[in-house]
C-alpha cells in the first residue's frame, strides 16, 4: 500500500528531508543491516549456578552439623528437611513458578527458618532432660514450649511475604511466593512431621540412652 502525510512544507527541500528522516528512523540517513548477534544472558546463569552449588554446599554442612550436635534427633530433623523439599518443589512444581534467583533467596531463607524451628525444639527437648524428665515427657515438653515462638516468627514473616506480594512486582512477588510455601512447609515439617517421628522412636524403646539425644549427664 501507499501513505501519504501532508503539512505546511514551505519548498520541497524540507519535505525530502523528512521523507529521508522516515525512511531512516531517527537518522537523517538511511540504515542497513551489517550483522546481528544475539547474545545469552550468561550473567544470570552463572549466577543460578552458583547459588544451585551454594544451596547443595549450604544444605550438606547443615545436615552434619544437626547429626553431630543432636545425634538421632538430628537424623530425624535431615529426613523432614528432605520432605520439606520434596514438598516446596511439588508447589512450586504445581503452580508452574519459575525459579528465579529472588525465588531461591526465598528459599534459601524459609530453610533457615525450617533449621532453625528443628534447633530451637531440640534445645528445648534437651534442657528438659538435663532437668530430670523422661525421654517421653521432655519431648513432649519441648515441642509444647517451643511451639508458640515458632509459630509467632513464622506468623510474622508470613505478614511481611503477603504485604511484599501484594504491593511487589515481578521479582519481589517471586520471592514473597517461594517464601511463603517455605515458610508453611516448614512449619509443617517441624511441628508435625518431627514430633511425630521422634514420638515413633521414643515408643519403640531402642533409642532411650540419653546419649542418643547428645545430652551428657
Amino acid at each position: 500500500g501507499q501513505a501519504v502525510i501532508s503539512g505546511g512544507f514551505r519548498d520541497f527541500e524540507e519535505a525530502a528531508n523528512l521523507a529521508a528522516l522516515l525512511r531512516g528512523g531517527a537518522l537523517p540517513v538511511e540504515t542497513e543491516v551489517i550483522a546481528k548477534q544475539s547474545v545469552g544472558p550468561t550473567l544470570g546463569l552463572e549466577h543460578l549456578d552458583k547459588s544451585k552449588t551454594a544451596i547443595i554446599v549450604g544444605l550438606a554442612a547443615i545436615a552434619i552439623f544437626l547429626l553431630v550436635v543432636y545425634r538421632l534427633p538430628g537424623v530425624v530433623a535431615n529426613l523432614s528437611l528432605v520432605i520439606y523439599g520434596i514438598i516446596v518443589l511439588g508447589a512450586l512444581y504445581l503452580l508452574d513458578a519459575v525459579l528465579t534467583l529472588p525465588g531461591i533467596a526465598g528459599l534459601l531463607l524459609s530453610v533457615g527458618m525450617a533449621v532453625d524451628a528443628n534447633i530451637l525444639i531440640y534445645e528445648r527437648i534437651k534442657e528438659e532432660l538435663r532437668n530430670g524428665k523422661t525421654l517421653r515427657a521432655a519431648v513432649e515438653a519441648g515441642f509444647k514450649r517451643a511451639f508458640w515462638t515458632i509459630f509467632d516468627s513464622n506468623s510474622t514473616t508470613l505478614i511481611a511475604a503477603a504485604i511484599l506480594y501484594y504491593l511487589g512486582s515481578g521479582p519481589i512477588r517471586g520471592f514473597a511466593v517461594t517464601l511463603s510455601i517455605g515458610i508453611l512447609a516448614s512449619m509443617f515439617t517441624a511441628i508435625t512431621l518431627t514430633r511425630w517421628l521422634l514420638r515413633l522412636l521414643v515408643q519403640t524403646g531402642l533409642f532411650n540412652k540419653l546419649a542418643y539425644y547428645g545430652v551428657r549427664r
